[in-house]
């Protein structure tokens, strides 16, 4: 028995359609898109009563698949919790880049923040941390030791 590979990565949001323009403009692509109902998915995770949409989204080269969920029911009642970079659990998404600064400027120019500012690490790496919608912290790191 072995893991083989990561599938993708869930998050969930309330603001769908801004949470899929976030990761649209940041490059990745629809592969999917559905209604998920019913009692198969409410005995997978737990949930009674559920109903929500799902977006998958995939970076062109395949590598990578992150799935966006809008829960119509039921509803989270404590609401978005506004986290940091330190805040214990899942806390980011990283993803290797070309031309951070572009990026950065880009994602920006939509309404993204730059947490932080760009760093060079040692020469091999720039890297910076950009808050999305949603409250969805997105990591850039790209590596300039290839260059």
């Amino acid at each position: 028995m072995k893991a083989l590979r990561i599938d993708h990565v869930g998050v969930v949001v309330n603001d769908l359609s801004a949470a899929k323009a976030f990761f649209l403009d940041f490059g990745l692509e629809v592969l999917g898109e559905a209604e998920v109902k019913g009692k198969w998915v409410e005995r997978i995770i737990g949930l009674n009563e559920v109903k929500s949409t799902v977006v998958m989204l995939g970076l062109p080269d395949g590598q990578a698949t992150l799935e966006l969920v809008k829960f119509h029911t039921p509803s989270d009642d404590k609401g978005m919790q506004q986290s940091f970079a330190n805040t214990l659990g899942i806390r980011h998404i990283a993803f290797a880049v070309e031309d951070i600064e572009a990026i950065v400027v880009r994602l920006k120019e939509r309404g993204a923040d730059l947490m932080g500012e760009i760093q060079n690490y040692e020469n091999t790496y720039k890297l910076c941390y950009v808050r999305g919608p949603e409250g969805i912290i997105i990591e850039l790191a790209e590596n300039i030791s290839l260059s």
